[in-house]
């Protein structure tokens, strides 16, 4: 049962199917008992266009004082070329993160009936301040034959160490407690030897927790081949990013990919997003499915402390047995809400 706190949660529908299944997700949250009191922000590509806007200090820092953010997806029509590449990558999406201190990025998967990975349950800790995304780097003589680009990787001892003290908390709680460092050790040795080391020294203190090392090209294969081999998964921002895509395709599609951006320290709100896209083509037709928002937003009531809610919302999730095509939109959400 809820503790009858209300949560002041902001919401940013975003673009696209965003703000329906956003909206789905927050019936299913009310519906658990747990009180929200919601305020929306318009932020995304259709803001972008009718005025410039992207994200201002002044509005992050609003952000900051909320319990919690649930976001629905950002960006525009597939073609449609209107606005920069990066402008609302790095100007929304990373700038929350870096001005929220997100600085883990927890992706749980399931592997649902039919897929590859059908009955396998691991999930991705990913670093998410870190890596290339900082924007370390620039370019030399723009446009000409001589151009030189340079794009560098930040890695730190306090941030890599945070991140794999989050996972090997995470991987200690597990039946069979199992964390596995992906890198590439082999040939990012300084940034790889700091990584190594610290999951070598954090792992000390966790003595029940297994250890083992990837490297990522053969986590890419194992993700499929072998799945069950995982627990924890903990790695650095871009390797994370693109993991987190594939364990999602070999789990049933990113349709049912939730995340979570945390900043554990609570210095700030923590952000939870489905890992899908905007998918204009969707909108109207009543066909979006929203258990990737609906499961985000059960990390969002684990976070918040609602453990009991939390696990009656996944497990509303796992026992889903419709098809979403038939069902849409209003059918799965009220199918949801029938298991609670």
């Amino acid at each position: 049962m809820s503790n009858e706190r209300t949560y002041r949660v902001a919401v940013l529908g975003g673009d696209g199917i965003g703000p329906e299944v956003t909206e789905a997700a927050l019936d299913v949250v009310r519906a658990t008992g747990v009180v929200l009191a919601t305020t929306y922000f318009e932020l995304g590509a259709a803001r972008y266009l009718r005025d410039g806007f992207v994200l201002d200090e002044a509005t992050l820092e609003s952000l900051r004082g909320f319990d919690a953010i649930l976001l629905g997806a950002v960006g525009p029509a597939i073609g449609d070329t209107r606005i920069p590449g990066g402008v609302l990558e790095r100007g929304l999406l990373l700038r929350m993160r870096f001005g929220l201190d997100l600085y883990i990025n927890y992706r749980p998967f399931r592997g649902v009936a039919g897929s590859i990975a059908e009955g396998c349950q691991f999930a991705i800790v990913r670093e998410n301040t870190e890596g290339p995304y900082a924007g370390e780097g620039g370019v030399l003589r723009l446009g000409t034959s001589h151009e030189v680009a340079t794009q560098g990787s930040v890695n730190t001892r306090f941030g890599v160490e945070r991140c794999v003290r989050y996972a090997f908390e995470r991987a200690a709680s597990l039946p069979t407690p199992k964390l596995t460092l992906v890198h590439k050790t082999n040939v990012l040795t300084f940034a790889g030897d700091l990584w190594a080391r610290v999951v070598k020294e954090v792992g000390r203190e966790f003595a029940d927790v297994e250890v083992d090392y990837n490297h990522v090209d053969a986590a890419c294969i194992y993700l499929v081949e072998s799945p069950q081999r995982y627990g924890i998964i903990v790695t650095d921002n871009l390797f994370g990013d693109i993991l987190s895509d594939l364990a999602g395709a070999v789990t049933g599609g990113i349709g049912y990919a939730a995340s979570a951006n945390l900043n554990p320290a609570r210095t700030g709100a923590s952000l939870f997003e489905p890992v899908h896209g905007a998918a204009h083509d969707l909108v109207g037709t009543g066909l979006a499915n929203p258990l990737a928002a609906v499961s985000s937003a059960a990390l969002m009531l684990e976070h918040l402390g609602e453990l009991e809610a939390a696990e009656r919302v996944t497990l509303a999730v796992q026992d889903f047995d419709g098809d979403v095509k038939t069902l849409g939109t209003l059918g799965v959400t009220k199918q949801l809400l029938e298991r609670l």
